[in-house]
């Protein structure tokens, strides 16, 4: 119980810290990050210590905990962990110690209900990674999606309610279609069974005709499609990612687009791989354009942090490409490839949110030179533009590669077109740096200060570190 137990006490530590906020303003930020801290080390000594004691590295699913929840509809409480659970949700625990550390000066109202959001936030996707029964799934997908919305409501920019509504909208209707498909998959089980269940790895076992999981695939495929996002369902994200508070950003960008990423894998390639071989061809165009569209896009904007958000919808179509190519190579890219972009699109949203905070403005036009007063933090800027743009000996270059390399082999005429994101996103990782940093100054701004020199610093080693010795994921890909 100890992976439920540690989802539970982020609840319980988001709810201490909205009440001691009331008694001691400042604790709340105190409270969240020690609590996230010594949770992470938690959950890394649970999985260490079951790894050795159980002589296993996790390439299979291990369930942790099943128990009986709604007997009435042989609804479980189900939750299981394996190597790709475990990657994302060791990004999950990095990226929410950065969300508290770049909100530490931004969140001036309501401080106790924000971070209290965002440890229930935390909580869900934690749950949505380890769920194994899907009503459980679906339940934390909920958890996951509410305080989102939240947190982009109350604490984001000045048209906030408009992106928090939309992003309500788009997400709850893909979700209900989820929802339908579900309860359809579970009614199947019951009619080919005599049972109903809605367990994963009962799930597996079925024996669905393509006529019928044709359907089924589509309505977990267009939640998921929605969540990463993928052209012409991303429309949400721009304004999300613009209108959020930088953690919002950092952690829709980070982990949040994961989630859909990690709901292709799981439930609608390996739960229907049949329907998914025939839907791959209308995937693969469908990541194609969201990784060109993406790139042009992001050229053309001249809001720092909707630039980052389209680059977004861009890197995540080679994800979608890459396991939609139904190939090994290409699946380890695509992993690598989430961790990465999780890593460096954090770091521009966080270096947007500094910068930000030191001019009250995201608009391109209003920066420049601000490497004469900012070097620190120039250097930085560059690396992460370097990062986003496939740079080698950073982590992006190697999911990128490897996804290309994979695709190739199976859809060359792909690969050779999404290439061309590549080079769109070195045309706009040099606009945004030469933009903000290159050229005559505008104003001189304070160059990052510890807290801000160790969430840049953080991220730039995990870049340089996966980019240097890919071996630390691959080797938790399967087929690697």
């Amino acid at each position: 119980m100890t992976v439920t137990l540690i989802m539970l006490a982020l609840v319980i530590a988001g709810a201490l810290a909205w009440r001691a906020e009331t008694y001691w303003q400042g604790s709340a930020k105190w409270l969240a990050l020690i609590s996230l801290a010594l949770l992470a080390t938690v959950f890394a000594v649970f999985v260490i210590d079951y790894a050795i004691n159980h002589n296993n590295d996790f390439a299979q699913l291990q369930v942790l905990s099943r128990v009986n929840w709604i007997q009435t509809f042989n609804i479980q409480y189900s939750i299981a962990l394996d190597q790709l659970s475990i990657v994302l949700i060791a990004l999950t625990w990095l990226l929410a110690i950065i969300c508290v550390l770049v909100s530490w000066h931004e969140i001036k109202h309501h401080v106790g209900f924000y971070y209290f959001n965002l440890l229930l936030t935390i909580a869900g996707i934690i749950g949505v990674f380890v769920a194994v029964d899907m009503f459980l799934f679906f339940f934390f997908w909920e958890v996951m999606l509410l305080p989102m919305t939240a947190i982009i409501a109350i604490w984001g920019h000045e048209k906030r309610h408009f992106a928090a509504l939309k992003f309500f909208i788009f997400t709850q209707v893909s979700s209900l279609l989820m929802l339908v498909a579900i309860i359809a998959t579970g009614y199947f089980h019951l009619l080919q069974t005599g049972q109903l269940s809605f367990y994963y790895l009962d799930w597996l076992m079925l024996d669905i005709p393509l006529s019928m999981s044709q359907y089924l695939m589509l309505g977990f495929f267009i939640a998921f499609a929605v969540k990463l996002p993928s052209v012409p369902l991303h429309s949400w994200l721009p304004d999300a990612h613009t209108q959020a508070p930088t953690a919002g950003s950092v952690l829709l960008a980070g982990v949040l687009l994961k989630t859909g990423a990690y709901g292709l894998i799981r439930f609608v390639i390996f739960l229907f791989p049949q329907a998914s071989t025939q839907f791959a061809p209308i995937a693969a165009t469908l990541a194609v354009v969201s990784i060109v569209y993406g790139a042009k896009m992001a050229f053309a904007q001249q809001d720092f942090k909707r630039l980052v958000a389209y680059s977004s919808i861009s890197h995540m179509g080679f994800v979608m490409l890459a396991l939609f190519a139904f190939n090994s190579v290409a699946y380890q890219g695509a992993i690598v490839t989430m961790v990465a972009h999780g890593l460096s699109s954090a770091a521009l949203f966080a270096l947007a949110g500094m910068i930000y905070q030191r001019i009250h403005s995201r608009d391109l036009a209003d920066m420049g030179g601000f490497w004469q007063s900012a070097p620190r933090m120039g250097g930085f800027a560059l690396a992460f533009a370097g990062a986003a743009f496939g740079l080698p000996g950073l982590a992006n270059f190697i999911g990128e590669f490897f996804s290309l390399v994979g695709v190739f082999q199976v859809l060359p005429e792909f690969a050779v077109i999404a290439a061309l994101g590549l080079i769109g996103s070195a045309i706009y990782g040099m606009v945004l740096f030469q933009s903000s940093f290159q050229g005559t100054p505008t104003q001189d701004i304070i160059d990052l200060q510890p807290r801000e020199l160790i969430i840049c610093g953080s991220l730039l080693l995990m870049l340089l570190a996966i980019g240097l010795y890919p071996r630390l994921l691959l080797k938790f890909s399967f087929g690697a």
